[in-house]
């Protein structure tokens, strides 16, 4: 089967990886792809905030299958356009991508499905905020109702922070939403949707911020860990009922039904578990600590959902844990630097250890960076530690000028033993 992946990022090459494992995968593409995405697949340019080149691409390679993994072309209506076709593709269309492209529809979406999430209120003035900011206790959570790369959202302290907050957020265009700050641990629960069933797939931990213990910007995330521990049978259950499958459901009834992968980000509160978003794809950098754990074959994972059939699938994951750590260009996240020079990645890997690039491009004589998360070197193993010391022992023997990641992914899970 010819397969094209869109994107070009660390999720794209973990998606790659996983799918050119697949017996019946016999051609794999990529768009725009990456350096390291280049040497399992053939690249071809695309602009991907472009519905009509990305047809272009499409035409040219002639897959049988077309696999979307940014947010972005699924916002333009990409999967639309491929429906329109006759092409088979993996992906919500734009209609239902709007649980992640706009952060007021997916609120109002939950509140009418009986979907727990926090209390918000949609503004779009500075003025708005204001006024609605005596009805939330602070710390207050401001977010960018559209696409924002993981990095539209905001924790202020105080009223003054929450309307700078908002002010720097309207500017870039649209509304944004006010929302109540949870307290509790964070969750990001995958699921498999074919439009009438949601299937579980597994749970990450993400790291947003730049610096160890929590600290400096956000980022689009600096690491992930996945383990057994993460996801009790208790929970998964309660997840999968109270959340994935009535977005499903709620999604089918409004006449948008859901196909592909709903990222579900949880915090777990004493209240129970509540939605902080929904993002309508693979995330990054859980993507990779996900499906270097998962056993199943990742294309029988696509068609099912294609097909209606997920309600059929039992998705299986290697036992055990798996991590993540993202080395990241000098200057991100503000001012990422390009056309540094990446050495030691043809170093011997451990066991279950794989290199995915995120910004990375080819020179005729060296592999540079190329964006602000360059490389995301991922470990699986019978053990949390087990898989940060295979993570970190390639970060260590790996240099580009500046490069800059956390020593601490994970911590959460080591602290509570």
């Amino acid at each position: 089967m010819r397969v094209l992946v869109i994107g070009g990022g660390g999720r794209e090459h973990a998606l790659c990886w996983a799918l050119q494992k697949s017996a019946r995968v016999s051609e794999l593409f990529c768009a725009p792809g990456n350096a390291g995405i280049a040497t399992i697949a053939t690249c071809v340019p695309v602009e991907q905030t472009s519905v009509l080149d990305m047809l272009r691409v499409v035409h040219q390679v002639a897959p049988e299958l077309v696999v979307i993994g940014p947010e972005v072309p699924l916002g333009v209506g990409i999967v639309d356009a491929l429906n329109g076709e006759g092409v088979r593709v993996f992906g919500p269309t734009q209609a239902a991508a709007r649980l992640e492209s706009s952060k007021s529809f997916a609120k109002s979406f939950m509140q009418r499905h009986g979907i727990a999430t926090a209390q918000y209120q949609v503004c779009s003035s500075v003025e708005e905020v204001a006024a609605a900011l005596p009805a939330f206790a602070m710390p207050v959570v401001v977010k960018a109702d559209g696409l924002a790369a993981g990095k539209g959202v905001v924790i202020a302290e105080t009223g003054a922070e929450a309307e700078q907050a908002a002010a720097e957020l309207l500017a870039l265009g649209g509304t944004l939403v006010l929302e109540k700050f949870l307290e509790g641990e964070e969750l990001s629960f995958f699921a498999l949707c074919d439009g009438n069933t949601a299937v579980p797939i597994a749970a990450a931990q993400d790291h947003k911020r730049l610096l160890d213990g929590d600290r400096g910007p956000n980022t689009g995330g600096m690491g992930a860990y996945s383990t057994d521990e993460l996801l009790p049978n208790s929970l998964r259950q309660a997840l999968l009922r109270e959340v994935a499958q009535r977005a499903v459901d709620g999604m089918r009834e409004e006449g948008t039904p859901f196909r592909g992968i709903l990222f579900c980000g949880m915090m777990l509160t004493a209240r129970g578990p509540m939605v902080l978003e929904f993002n309508t794809r693979w995330g990054d950098p859980e993507t990779e600590a996900i499906l270097v754990r998962m056993e199943t074959d990742l294309l029988d994972l696509v068609e099912a959902s294609i097909n209606g059939t997920a309600g059929d699938l039992a998705v299986r994951m290697r036992p055990g844990a798996s991590a993540c750590v993202i080395a990241a260009s000098a200057g991100y996240p503000a001012a990422p630097r390009k056309g540094d020079v990446i050495s030691g990645l043809e170093q011997p890997l451990p066991e279950a250890t794989v290199i995915f690039h995120a910004g990375t491009a080819a020179t005729p004589t060296d592999v540079v960076t190329a964006g602000g998360r360059v490389l995301a070197v991922t470990a699986a193993a019978a053990t949390l530690d087990d898989a940060l010391f295979r993570a970190y022992q390639v970060l260590d023997r790996v240099h580009f000028e500046g490069m800059q990641f956390r020593r601490d992914i994970g911590f959460r899970a080591l602290t509570k033993r």
